[in-house]
């Protein structure tokens, strides 16, 4: 048990290490300063400068505008390019699929890439795990739209509309599809919920 769980722990520490590392060479590779990032995607510097050194896990949504103000897609954060990426079909086994993000050390959502071996898509679907525990005072939003189809447990999904958060219990085969600008988070009612999520990314025009 001890293994597995120090397996897990170092499988985490390779993935944030890549996700830091693929961040600030794209960065730079686009002439970027990490206080031109800060500005453009309204984050803090130290913050982005954690997320480079591989200090905290970021939550998909500071991805998805990390990848739109570098004008790229979100694969190319999430993952070392492929022969396969400029393919018309894209075809993943079930042996294939990349843990792209683990989040038990931040945020706590897991994510497995589902397309990671394509590239230059405007969907990124994941199968997603929800934590029981989240921050109560964090939600998401960022630009786009967003699918939700519960595959295991029950989720707590939250939005907030008209300036008030209203909740909805989501139960295996329920789904949700909603603006992602609109202030977001979910959690498991009952130990890991899994859910296959499909993210949208609108192309935003560079200045």
């Amino acid at each position: 048990m001890t293994s597995k769980k120090a397996d897990k722990q170092d499988s985490a520490s390779s993935i944030e290490i890549q996700l830091g590392g693929r961040i600030s060479k794209l960065r730079t590779s686009r002439g970027f300063t990490q206080d031109k990032l800060a500005l453009e995607t309204g984050f803090t510097k130290g913050y982005l400068s954690k997320i480079e050194n591989s200090k905290v896990i970021p939550p998909i949504g500071t991805l998805v505008k990390i990848a739109q103000v570098l004008d790229t897609d979100l694969s190319a954060l999430l993952e070392p390019e492929t022969e396969e990426i400029d393919s018309p079909v894209c075809i993943v086994r079930s042996w294939q699929r990349e843990s792209v993000i683990k989040g038990a050390s931040s945020f706590g959502y897991d994510y497995t890439a589902l397309a990671h071996k394509r590239r230059h898509k405007q969907m990124e679907p994941f199968i997603m795990v929800f934590p029981s525990q989240i921050e109560r005072e964090v939600r998401f939003e960022h630009d786009g739209e967003e699918f939700l189809f519960v595959l295991e447990g029950e989720v707590e999904f939250e939005a907030v509309i008209g300036g008030r958060p209203q909740t909805w219990i989501l139960a295996p085969g329920d789904s949700v599809y909603f603006d992602s600008r609109t202030p977001h988070r979910g959690r498991s009612l009952n130990g890991d919920s899994r859910v296959l999520a499909v993210i949208y990314r609108t192309k935003t025009s560079q200045t």
